[in-house]
């Protein structure tokens, strides 16, 4: 297998940078979901009103696959760059809407309609950008180091909730909880929208990686060429379908995370300053540990690094959460939010590596935007609504902790019958 030279980490950065600031802004509503339900889906129940808004979060989730069928392929055809240009300049003007748009209290039944239709442009911007922005991270490395280019893809949206969560803490200590549920969460998308341009500028002066492949595991597939993309995709339906399963089941992990902050409001009726710090927290320790997991599965294999983290992830969930509820102080929470991320952030990066790597170049960003987002559209912005009517039919509040648990078996289900990807780990096993 020949090595080539990679692009430029500058270049890498900007795939990583713009990504970063797409999933900070569909996870802001994540964050901000009791404020925005109070904006848009006033009533006269909290509990009803936070049902509301999670609901129109996930409907957010419905145009991920669109997205993700119409931008994915046109990735394969025209390029990567292209396309993460158009779905950042969406992501741009939907961030920038959802910002500005009058509440019920101003406009009245055309605030939820107004929010609900930006809310869909930001489920298929994004749709259609972890397929080619994955691709192009994977197509950016050397062969020996595709885990670690790979794993850039969580850590950008991880940064992405840590610089929400930390945008959340600062307004909390800043604003009265009415100023906060009023107008303040609106500064937080406001804060997004000031990187566009610069991000505009950025992807603009990006190399295309379409065609920069040159060993065999990337190398675009010239016989299938003239086919359907339904029809080149079918030979690798195995691993597509291993690769469903196994991002169901992280994307259940993700937004059980992301809700803790939303947890720690309405369950445990923490304040907003302690309930953004369990964001802040989980998401730093994805950040620090989701390369480290990229890179162990260049040296050791993707599949050890999934299953030694994923059975460590299973025996902790339910103790985890069962001492959150016990033992009710910050200290508590922010620790055992840790002790079930670190292990989680190792998972989720060989994941996306090896689906990606596995697939020839000419189906490459299709296959992984379809996949991914059909995956994070069942699954994903389900999650949160899941979880929180759980918790009010049953009233009890480990109901999370089961719901991540069933998911975290199928994840370790699925890794015991996924194919080693790593190239080092292949070339090593080579009589």
């Amino acid at each position: 297998m020949s090595e080539r030279a990679s692009i430029p980490a500058s270049h890498v950065a900007a795939v990583v940078v713009g990504n970063g600031l797409e999933f900070y802004d569909f996870l802001c509503y994540a964050l901000f979901s009791v404020d925005i339900g109070h904006t848009f889906f006033p009533t006269h129940s909290s509990s009803v009103s936070l049902l509301l808004s999670l609901l129109a979060f996930w409907l957010g989730f419905l145009t991920r696959p669109v997205g993700a069928m119409v931008l994915g392929p046109l990735g394969d055809r025209i390029g990567r760059k292209p396309v993460m240009l158009i779905s950042f300049i969406m992501i741009g003007v939907a961030m920038l809407g959802l910002a500005l748009t009058p509440g019920y209290a101003q406009i009245g039944i055309a605030a939820p309609i107004f929010a609900l239709a930006f809310r869909l442009i930001q489920g298929f911007a994004l749709g259609g950008e972890v397929g080619p922005s994955t691709a192009y991270l994977i197509e950016s490395a050397p062969a020996h180091r595709r885990g670690f280019y790979g794993s850039m893809q969580y850590t950008s949206q991880d940064a992405a909730i840590m610089i929400a969560s930390l945008v959340g803490l600062v307004l909390a200590s800043i604003l009265s909880p009415h100023d906060l549920h009023s107008w303040g969460w609106r500064i937080a998308f406001l804060l997004g929208v000031v990187i566009v341009p610069f991000g505009i500028l950025i992807r603009r002066r990006l190399p295309e990686t379409l065609h920069a492949a040159d060993d065999a595991a990337l190398a675009p597939d010239a016989t299938t060429g003239s086919l359907t993309f339904a029809t080149r995709v079918r030979p690798h339906l195995k691993i597509i379908v291993l690769g469903f399963l196994l991002l169901a089941g992280t994307t259940i992990g993700v937004y059980v995370k992301d809700y803790m902050t939303t947890y720690a409001i309405d369950t445990l009726h923490t304040s907003s300053m302690v309930a953004f710090g369990v964001s802040f927290v989980a998401s730093t320790c994805a950040v620090s540990f989701n390369p480290l997991g990229g890179a162990l599965s260049d040296r050791l294999g993707r599949r050890p690094v999934m299953l030694v983290s994923a059975i460590l992830l299973l025996v902790l969930i339910i103790p985890a959460f069962w001492m959150i509820v016990h033992f009710q102080s910050t200290a508590m929470l922010y620790a055992m939010i840790a002790l079930v991320s670190i292990p989680f952030a190792f998972v989720t990066p060989p994941i996306l590596v090896m689906l990606t790597e596995s697939l020839p170049a000419r189906i490459r960003s299709g296959a992984v935007a379809t996949v991914y987002a059909f995956a994070i559209s069942i699954f994903g912005g389900s999650t949160q609504f899941v979880v929180k009517s759980l918790i009010t039919l049953t009233g009890n509040p480990l109901s999370p902790a089961f719901y991540w648990t069933a998911a975290t078996v199928f994840i370790v289900g699925a890794i015991l019958f996924t194919p080693e990807t790593a190239p080092r780990v292949l070339a090593g096993r080579k009589p």
